[in-house]
């Protein structure tokens, strides 16, 4: 693919296969010493609840505190000096802002994130301290992605997809493969769903290693767009999501991680936003972990008895940690 084309963030589709293994093993090694490995945890008490064998991958402790730094860094490795230059823009309600504005500050460049003006305190915050300029719009009636083309486009930068790539979704593809060598086969891998290029990459990575294995995504309830397209066998839009999983608040699937999806996924389990305030409250007592609330939605879906059948040994990527003390502490007031 050219950087041109590259640039327009997948305008048109490429011709199959959009993603290869061979694609992330290539990512996997662009990103070595600046992502990092990130440990599998196991929890007796976890195992017991659910009735499984549970490998945790622990993306909160990845930088920047999210899965995200490892497709921005993958897409900023693959620019040309000429273009890290000039910079380059992205898109964001804030793990992937964070993560774009630390690979480009780590590589000399620049960067301008577009953010909702309601995104986290805390994901703002760093994405500003990485940085980056940040430019806000409201998330409920203004278009992220024609403003981040926008900007793009006036300001001759790079604009860099948060999911809708093969570039990321092979960078984000790097957890499975990571989750893969240490455990071994498993039987199923769960992974939130928003955008989609997470479970693109994982599903990819996953399937081409151990064919037999289920690939399930996971949504906040009031978020199932991909649920929805999955049924109907197209993309289907809905509304912007209001519910405590800002990271997975997709209006629709992307085009790309969706034409990866549709073939490799097998099921997708909604969850509450009571179920996952659950999970963020197991994983801080229990686990002695925090986790942001799209984090938790994979370990609330096995927590909430929701994926049928269950299997004997399955892996949850825990995909970010982003949280505020005082946004924690919110969420943590009304828990059950």
């Amino acid at each position: 693919m050219t950087n041109d084309a590259a640039a327009a963030a997948g305008s048109s589709a490429p011709e199959e296969p959009v993603l290869t293994l061979d694609d992330i093993r290539a990512a996997a090694a662009r990103i070595e010493g600046a992502a990092h490995r990130t440990p599998v945890v196991r929890s007796r008490t976890l195992d017991r609840l659910v009735g499984a064998e549970v490998h945790l991958k622990c993306e909160n402790f990845q930088r920047v505190g999210a899965f995200k730094f490892r497709g921005a860094y993958n897409w900023l490795a693959q620019l040309t000096p000429e273009q890290l230059k000039r910079g380059v823009a992205a898109f964001s309600s804030g793990n992937h802002a964070q993560a774009v504005a630390l690979a480009a500050r780590e590589m000399g460049s620049s960067a301008v994130i577009v953010m909702p003006e309601d995104a986290p305190a805390a994901k703002r915050a760093a994405t500003e301290e990485y940085g980056a300029e940040v430019v806000t719009y409201d998330r409920y009636t203004g278009d992220r992605v024609a403003l981040g083309r926008q900007i793009a486009e006036e300001r001759g930068l790079v604009l860099v997809p948060p999911y809708d790539h093969p570039w990321t979704m092979a960078g984000q593809g790097t957890a499975a493969l990571e989750l893969l060598a240490e455990t071994g086969e498993l039987d199923a891998l769960l992974a939130p769903v928003g955008g989609g290029g997470l479970m693109a990459g994982c599903a990819t990575a996953a399937k081409a290693l151990h064919p037999g294995i289920r690939m399930i995504g996971v949504e906040p309830q009031d978020g199932d767009d991909t649920a929805r397209s999955l049924a109907a066998g197209h993309r289907v839009r809905i509304q912007v999501p209001r519910g405590l999983a800002d990271g997975q608040a997709a209006e629709t699937p992307g085009e790309l991680t969706f034409a990866v999806n549709r073939r490799l996924v097998e099921s997708i389990a909604l969850v509450t936003d009571e179920e996952i305030r659950a999970a963020m409250q197991f994983a801080f007592e229990r686990l002695k972990m925090l986790v942001e609330p799209s984090g938790a939605t994979g370990l609330a879906a096995l927590l909430g008895g929701h994926i049928d059948p269950l299997p004997e040994r399955i892996g949850v990527i825990l995909s970010g940690g982003n949280i505020g003390l005082r946004r924690f502490v919110e969420i943590m007031s009304t828990a059950a």
